[in-house]
């Protein structure tokens, strides 16, 4: 017989109830597949309820695997979640991981765990109590926390790289894992490697090899210690660059002694929308419903205002900590959209940070359960959309008397819009219609501080004579590759006929 109060384990054969006549189930609200229960009864317990001697060891050996970690007092699991529950007493199912949390407290503050041990002379530890969540939720178990935030540090020199590249869609963002030997500070150091790009959307089946080329190395916010993310553009086996390798055609752009000349900056201002998984809805909006008018949510504090801070928030940090030159971050306009700015970055440099952040909010959100789109009307209607206004300057403009040159600049960025447009990002017409901050798709215009213009100057640029100009067109999506690299080329590199000029400056009232 078992004295009052003490644990057994009874072993079912059926899916059904608990033994006991007074166990409160602790499944989830699904048919009761768990075989082995753990329970305390309140009465004496029974022969049918009583654990068979024979069974003692391997019962021992299932607690051991079922049940972990230590318990005490104050940690306990919400309420049961099954529709219906037998009696009132304290009993507690061992169920597989991914279940349910196990641990129920007592109505007097007790805390019931699933089982005790003997610590030496007369001593008993606190209970072993089962943690596991919900697979409705982001599906890591906390027993796999301690592997999950394991320094690897003291024990090995090899170290986990990340390759990170950009898939056959030209926004999706893929990465795949490898082991180096030793730390590294440069991409020179780490290998190449290889993918299937038949599966990317980029090569054919029957010739599917990718290679990776590592070009630039950030600190792992995930992995900690001496990790790396790696971004890498895509070759084929020949050497020749995928036509998705948009890094490529930027980079010559950028070496290009004219350009480096000229040290071009940019600050990237990258907005993003965060939905509910499942449904595809904005996050804090009602399911299938809308929240009030636009007007309290840009900027806003409160629980009724703004939707996502821990996510906007945690990638602030986790861009810091990998060494991303993030400089700012905001709630948007529409509720469930943020924004955050990426800059100033000279050259190259610009694409790979902005394509290092969205992996990694992309990795956040995915950690949170929430779906990240760079749709740039992710909603129709009277709601804003989803820009990535990219802020430029060269070297002739920030100096003085450079506002001239920022003018000279609208010329060239006037005469091939088309061009600029067609590069700037997909779905980008239905977020230029010039309404909610921003110009007709097809019409060129600039204005200081307008922001219902294609190119906006700030008034202290207007004021100091020089400065930067804002390319308010690209959407959301756009690749920071092209966008910047177009930018330096429209601005720097190309030269229009003097009567195409003299026709531009005529029609947008520039005296150049």
């Amino acid at each position: 017989m078992l004295a009052k109060g003490q644990h057994s384990l009874v072993h079912s054969t059926t899916a059904s109830p608990i033994p006991s006549a007074k166990a409160r189930c602790l499944l989830p609200s699904r048919p009761l597949d768990a075989k082995y229960f753990l329970y305390t009864p309140s009465a004496p317990t029974t022969p049918e309820t009583r654990l068979p001697s024979s069974s003692r060891l391997a019962s021992r050996r299932l607690r051991s695997r079922l049940v972990t970690g230590l318990g005490g007092r104050g940690a306990a699991a919400g309420p049961c979640p099954c529709p219906s529950t037998v009696g009132s007493g304290m009993a507690q199912a061992v169920v597989p991981a991914m279940q349910c949390r196990v641990g129920v407290k007592a109505a007097a503050g007790r805390v019931w765990s699933a089982g005790r041990t003997r610590t030496g002379r007369g001593g008993a530890s606190p209970g072993f109590k089962v943690m596991a969540v919900s697979t409705g939720s982001t599906g890591v178990v906390p027993r796999l926390e301690q592997l999950l935030n394991m320094d690897t540090t003291p024990y090995t020199d090899k170290v986990i790289a990340e390759y990170i590249w950009v898939g056959g869609s030209g926004i999706d963002i893929r990465s795949k894992s490898r082991t180096i030997s030793k730390p590294v500070e440069d991409p020179s150091e780490l290998p190449k490697w290889n993918y299937d790009g038949s599966s990317t959307g980029q090569a054919p089946g029957e010739d599917s090899e990718v290679i990776l080329y590592p070009q630039a190395i950030f600190k792992d916010p995930f992995r900690g210690g001496n990790n790396v993310l790696v971004i890498c553009d895509t070759y084929t086996p020949q050497g020749e660059p995928l036509p998705t390798n948009k890094r490529h055609r930027a980079a010559q752009i950028f070496s290009d002694p004219k350009v480096a000349e000229q040290v071009p900056w940019f600050g990237i201002e990258q907005e993003y929308t965060l939905l509910q998984k499942d449904v595809n809805w904005p996050l804090g909006w009602p399911v299938g419903g809308f929240p009030g008018p636009q007007g309290p949510y840009y900027c806003a504090v409160g629980a009724d205002k703004s939707f996502g801070r821990d996510i906007s928030d945690a990638h602030y940090k986790a861009c810091l900590y990998a060494g991303i030159n993030i400089s700012g971050t905001n709630g948007e306009v529409m509720p469930g959209q943020w924004e955050y700015q990426v800059g100033p970055s000279v050259g190259i440099e610009a694409g790979d940070h902005i394509w290092i952040s969205r992996y990694i909010l992309e990795r956040i959100t995915e950690q949170a359960g929430v779906v990240l789109t760079l749709d740039p009307k992710p909603i129709q209607g009277d709601w804003n959309g989803a820009g990535c206004h990219t802020n430029y300057s060269t070297k002739t403009m920030r100096e003085d008397g450079g506002f001239e040159e920022i003018k000279r600049a609208i010329l060239n960025l006037s005469l091939r819009h088309d061009l600029h447009i067609s590069a700037y990002g997909e779905g980008n017409e239905r977020r230029l219609t010039g309404k909610h901050e921003t110009a007709s798709i097809g019409t060129f215009s600039w204005g200081v501080a307008n922001r219902g213009c294609s190119i906006r100057v700030g008034r202290d640029t207007e004021a100091k004579g020089k400065g930067y100009l804002e390319d308010r067109r690209p959407a959301s999506n756009m690749d920071p590759y092209i966008v910047t690299g177009l930018l330096a080329e429209t601005t720097i590199l190309w030269q229009p006929s003097l009567e195409a000029e003299a026709l531009a400056a005529k029609k947008l009232a520039l005296k150049v």
